[in-house]
Parts: structure tokens; sequence; C-alpha cells
């Protein structure tokens, strides 16, 4: 009985990288509710509450990096420190100065943990030299928390903000662990005056935490993970086995798997906050209704795509430029490098090139025909916007999963000469289940915001009991599913 509990307890406490800590993990969910019971009790006493969520972020942090949770700290400390020089200094040159070596250490962190082996590889290649890579372990979350930290530094630059007098309460902004490993991209004016005020979550926000938990949860698990283990990583592991149909039908599921991981576990991490009495903007806006890439743009990773357009793309001179060619090529540039962001592959910068290409054309398109915000197109206009958009984004997301442009082209071929569209109905006898997870996500995504809206009223309505009884219902069902597919995050880097 005793090795039992010796072994629970080095399960709970010790760091396995085969097991990080994530959202849909049973043993977060069962920390979780025995943190939120503590969290409740102390939720009036502002300062020991904070300790205490600091102190489970970084255990939570831990159990996914290791010893790697004191960079996070280091990171805290470094702009604090830094922030609190930049607001007593005036000259102009000094403040330049200061947000440089805060951009050169986070981006230098990035550098050497996330891309050092990719870049020496290509100078490796360029040179006919040996690669050896280096054993470098990434610490989960460092994209994210880096961003945080580049747009806090920046923002007391603009003199948007002020600088945080109150180390505690810095510390609790970078290490708050609902959006530390997977986002959103939670920016300091947004989150430390919510900080000050030590928010209380009242009825609402508990029921609309449970509704996005629980919409996460299937996004993420019942969806996701069973159609990628299931259907979409055969696909792509060898596209040439299958025809044309299929690899047609594996780009489509990825599209919309890639969209339920991220967005169900934006889902999850805006629930929680919302749970511990924080608001986080939404992340994810019903991507797929977009009819422009554009308006895609504004509603995928809404967190990002605005963090790259606010620190990236308008510091590069955005489209306030002296010619045109200059402002595609900053939108270009800016989305290539957030491709990069996503991870340590030439692929993502192919797709992200992709994405600014996109961008561009549509551009050049409005200004061509005259197409202005006002535009507003009748039903089939709309419907053809959508589908040739949803289409362009899918053939993006080829290169964003495939590992190599060769399996691109395998892909690509089998698409265009060895279709076979014939195959459909041993495609649906021999994958029912996958087909009716991949209906159901589009129905579900493809329903109308109002619904969504009625149905998280009506659940925040209903009694506390109900709602914990629907989630446990939730998590038993999950539980016995298995899931089927892999276990992290979408968007752990």
């Amino acid at each position: 009985m005793m090795n039992d509990i010796d072994v629970a307890l080095r399960r709970v406490l010790s760091y396995d990288p085969a097991s990080p800590l994530l959202f849909n993990t049973g043993l977060f969910l069962l920390l979780f509710f025995g943190f939120l019971a503590i969290y409740t009790i102390l939720r009036r006493v502002q300062w020991l509450k904070m300790i205490f969520v600091i102190l489970f972020s970084l255990y939570f942090y831990y159990k996914s990096s290791a010893e790697y949770c004191f960079i996070l700290l280091g990171v805290c400390v470094f702009d604090y420190v830094l922030g609190s020089i930049l607001g007593m200094t005036r000259p102009n040159i000094l403040r330049c100065l200061i947000v440089a070596i805060n951009v050169i250490v986070n981006v230098g962190m990035l550098i050497y943990f996330k891309y050092f082996n990719l870049l020496y590889e290509a100078f490796a290649n360029i040179t006919s030299s040996r690669f050896d890579p280096l054993d470098i372990i990434l610490p989960a979350g460092i994209s994210f928390f880096t961003f945080r930290s580049i747009s806090y530094i920046v923002d007391i630059y603009r003199r948007e903000i002020k600088p945080c007098r109150n180390f505690l309460h810095y510390t609790f902004f970078l290490t708050f662990f609902p959006p530390l490993l997977a986002g959103p991209v939670v920016r300091a004016k947004d989150m430390l005056p919510q900080i000050k005020e030590n928010p209380v979550a009242d009825r609402w926000m508990t029921g609309a935490g449970f509704f996005l938990i629980i919409c996460g949860l299937v996004k993420k698990v019942v969806i996701a993970d069973y159609i990628s283990g299931n259907f979409v990583d055969r696909i792509f592991d060898n596209p040439s086995l299958y025809t044309g149909f299929e690899n047609l039908m594996g780009i489509y599921g990825f599209t919309l798997q890639l969209y339920c991981d991220f967005s169900g576990y934006s889902d999850m991490a805006i629930g929680i906050a919302l749970l511990l009495g924080f608001r986080f903007k939404d992340n994810f806006d019903s991507p797929f209704k977009s009819q422009s890439p554009t308006e895609f743009w504004r509603r995928w990773h809404i967190s990002l795509s605005t963090w790259l357009r606010d620190y990236l793309y308008i510091p590069l001179g955005g489209s306030r430029t002296r010619t045109k060619l200059q402002s595609h090529a900053n939108l270009v540039t800016t989305m290539a490098l957030g491709g990069l962001w996503h991870g340590a592959s030439w692929m993502y910068v192919i797709w992200g090139f992709w994405n600014g290409i996109l961008l561009v054309f549509h551009k050049i398109y409005q200004r061509i025909f005259g197409i202005g915000k006002d535009d507003k197109p009748g039903r089939v206009r709309r419907f053809f916007n959508i589908l040739i958009t949803f289409n362009l984004m899918a053939f993006g997301f080829m290169f964003f999963r495939s590992e190599s442009m060769e399996k691109v082209g395998q892909m690509t071929h089998q698409i265009i000469y060895d279709f076979h569209p014939e195959v459909w109905r041993q495609f649906v006898d021999g994958y029912f289940l996958i087909v009716v997870a991949i209906i159901a996500g589009f129905v579900l995504h493809f329903s109308p915001k109002n619904l969504t809206e009625w149905l998280k009223v009506r659940f925040s309505a209903t009694p506390l009991i109900i709602q914990a009884i629907i989630l446990a219902a939730v998590l038993f069902i999950i539980n016995k599913g298995g899931g089927g597919g892999k276990k992290n995050g979408g968007a752990t880097g």
C-alpha cells in the first residue's frame, strides 16, 4: 500500500517528458479541482492567493519543462527590472536601447532553444560540412512567454502602459498557468489591471468557464486527437499509398484537426481563467466562415495575428510605406516569420510565405476591382468566397503538416493525377466514425454564433451541480473513448 502511494506521489511530483501536464490529461483535471478549492478559500486574501497561484503555475510549468522553470522566473525578474528602468528613462536613445536589450535577450533565447539546430543544419549544408545536432531541450511555451515579455516592454516604450510596480503582480501575469503553454498570447495591458482589481468569478463566469472547458475537451480530444491518430497521420505519413480523394480528405481532416486542436486548447485556457475570475479575449472566431485570406487572419489565432501586426508588421513599416511593393514585402516577411514561430522547420516558413502571398494578392484584388470594407456580397457569392478561401487555407495547411516538400509533391500528384472519386463509398465504409467526426466538427463550426451563445447562457443558468454532472459525463465519455491520437497540445513551443 505504501509503495503504491509512493509511486503515485512520485508521478505527481516528478517531471516526465513523456507525460507533460496538459489540460486534457486526467492528472491535471484531478489536481485542478483541488487547486480550485484552495483558490476559493484564499480568494479574499490577494497576496496569499497570488503566491499560491504562482507556485502552482511554476509546478505546472515544471511538469512540462523540468528545471527550465527557472528560465521563466529569470524572465520575470529581467522584465520587472528592465520595465522599471524604462519607466524612469527619458532620453529616447536610451529607451530604444532598453527595448533592444529586451528583444535581443528574448529572441536570442528563442533562436538558441528553438532554432539553433535548424540554422546550424542550414549552415552545414551551405558549407558542405558535417552536421551534428546539439541535444537542446525546448522549454514548453517559450514562444508564448517571450512574446508576452516583448509586448510588455514595447508597450511601456510606447507609453501605452506604465511599468508594473508590484513584482508579485508581474510574476503572476507572466507565470499564470492557463495561457502558459499554448496561449492565447495575453498582453500585460489586458491582464495587469485585472490582477490589481483582485477579481472573483461570479456565477456567469463559472458557468461560462465550465462550458468552454467542455467545448475545448470535445474539440481537442473527441475530434482533433481522434481523427489525427486514426486517419490524418496515416495519410500524411504515406500519401502515395492513397488515392487523390483520400489525400484531399486527409488535408480537409487535418485542417479541421488543427483548428480543433488550437481552438480547443484556447477554449480550455480561457475557461479555466474565467473560473479564476480573469477574462481573456476570444482567440478563434469561426475562421472557416471567412470570405477572404484577410478575414481568415482576423478570425484565426487572433492573439497571435494581432501580436504579429502590432509588434512586427507595424514596426517594419506596415502599409504606410513609400511604395506598395514595400508594404507587400512587409506583409510577406511578417507572415513568413509568423510561420517560423510555430516550429523549427522550413515547412512552417513556406506555410507562412504562402499566407503572406495570399494576403498580398487579396489586397491587389480589392484594389483592382474597387472592393471595400462595406462590400456586401450576396448569398451565392458569399458561398463561393467561403469555399475558395477554405480551400486556399487547407492547401496551405498541407505545408504546415507535411514533413518535406517531397511529401507535398506526392499529395499534390495524387490529387491531380490519381484522384479516383469513385472510392468515396469504400472511404465512408472504412472510415465511418472518422467521417462522422469530421462532419460533426464542421457542422459545429458552421453553426450560428448566436446558437453557441444561447447554449452558453442556458448552461450558465443551470445549477452548479448539473454543470458538474455534465462535465463529469463528458470526462467519462472521453476516458472510455480514449481520444485515439496525440496527447499534447496544439502549440506548446
